[in-house]
């Protein structure tokens, strides 16, 4: 049986910049290079491809940026370059991100026409003053109108994002939000909390002295959140991730997992063949790299097997799954008696659970997970180095010998 592959392809086009953001993407770069880039993505794959004998690609997610800003035809002719150069399983898991002001019923039966099976929309908030604060290009109304737009398309899989701590909002604005999303019946919610992060507008205007809502009261709205959207049959899979039966992001949880993916596009990363690697941030430097066969790649890592073992500690306690403990010495070959030992320590607080040998956070330890993986991980060093010092004494003694 093949192996299963993601595919990650980044378009970094956006009408706007939206104040929060840092994610590599251009305002206002228009029709003038879409077309090149359009081109330089098809001959990427063409040349990635034959790499992928033996593996099948299972989910493909177009991210951005705003991909719906790309067009369905560009889309369109992008998949259909996917299909031709791997191995694109018949069900597989097929996502397009857009923003509501983007999209239109033609638009989105173009894409359901071409095969994309799921839509991550940029809801955010269902407060226009909110949505005016962040930068965001939409109203609350447009975001109705494309989910209906999108039902219209046939689209059976919709995925709505939302975030909490922004400025001027309160619980019972963050309350509306959720309830206004819950009215529209995604199957999938993202809800993250809102970051800060260095050299964004609103990294400038906190700065400035703009408060933000702080650590209780968002604390508070996540595990409200984590309550009603249980009781409205949406599972906890993922710290920031809720999903009906069946509708969980398959492709993102290739991330999560540590299996493993291919991305094309400026700022792309990409986890295979055991090694980890990105592309420049730079659009035009991608695409006369790829077209014009120069460097395209800004780094490129091979992952040893012991750091493999601290992503597993970081990446799997983000989900629900967890971690189990065989799981890690099989795959490993690492000591888990320590990382246990820590995990009773946060049982004990309220922040892990245990289901036979299978390790958890709850909603609780999620709102701490930084902390508390920061602190495994810190055990597992000290554990790898208690296994490694008598090695060296060992070695060094018997040098003089």
């Amino acid at each position: 049986m093949a192996e299963k592959l993601g595919l990650y392809i980044h378009i970094p086009f956006c009408r706007s910049k939206c104040d929060y953001c840092d994610f590599y993407s251009l305002a206002g770069r228009g029709e003038g290079c879409m077309d090149a880039y359009q081109k330089a993505l098809i001959a990427h794959m063409a040349e990635s491809g034959p790499l992928t004998k033996g593996w099948q690609v299972d989910t493909v997610y177009f991210g951005g940026g705003t991909p719906s800003l790309f067009g369905a035809k560009r889309l369109k002719a992008v998949l259909a370059a996917a299909a031709r150069r791997f191995d694109l399983a018949k069900d597989a898991e097929i996502t397009v991100e857009c923003n509501p002001d983007s999209v239109d019923r033609r638009s989105l039966a173009a894409l359901r026409r071409a095969g994309v099976n799921r839509l991550s929309m940029g809801m955010q908030s269902a407060d226009d003053e909110q949505l005016k604060s962040l930068g965001r290009p939409h109203t609350f109304q447009q975001t109705r109108e494309a989910v209906a737009a999108a039902r219209a398309a046939k689209f059976t899989n919709i995925s709505l994002d939302l975030i909490y701590g922004l400025p001027g909002q309160d619980m019972d604005s963050w309350q509306a939000s959720v309830e206004a999303a819950l009215a529209l019946e995604p199957e999938h919610l993202s809800c993250y909390g809102l970051k800060v992060e260095p050299g964004t507008r609103l990294d400038d205007r906190v700065v400035r002295g703009e408060k933000l809502p702080d650590e209780d009261l968002q604390a508070d709205m996540y595990l409200w959140m984590v309550d009603r959207l249980s009781a409205s049959g949406y599972r906890q899979y993922e710290i920031s991730n809720f999903a009906r039966t069946g509708c969980q992001s398959r492709h993102n949880l290739k991330y999560w997992m540590g299996r493993p993916y291919l991305g094309f596009g400026p700022g792309a990363h990409s986890d295979f063949g055991g090694r980890r690697f990105s592309f420049m941030r730079d659009l035009d430097g991608y695409i006369e790299g790829v077209l014009g066969g120069g460097r395209v790649i800004d780094q490129c890592d091979l992952i040893p097997q012991r750091e493999r073992g601290s992503e597993y500690l970081m990446l799997r306690l983000r989900t629900t799954r967890g971690i189990e403990e065989w799981e890690y010495r099989r795959e490993y070959f690492m000591n888990f008696d320590p990382i246990e030992q820590k995990l009773e320590e946060y049982e004990r607080q309220g922040w892990a659970q245990r289901h036979d040998r299978r390790w958890n956070l709850t909603a609780k330890g999620f709102l701490v997970s930084n902390q508390l993986i920061g602190d495994l991980l810190t055990c597992q060093e000290e554990a790898t180095l208690e296994k490694t010092l008598p090695r060296l004494r060992q070695a060094e003694e018997n040098g003089r010998a």
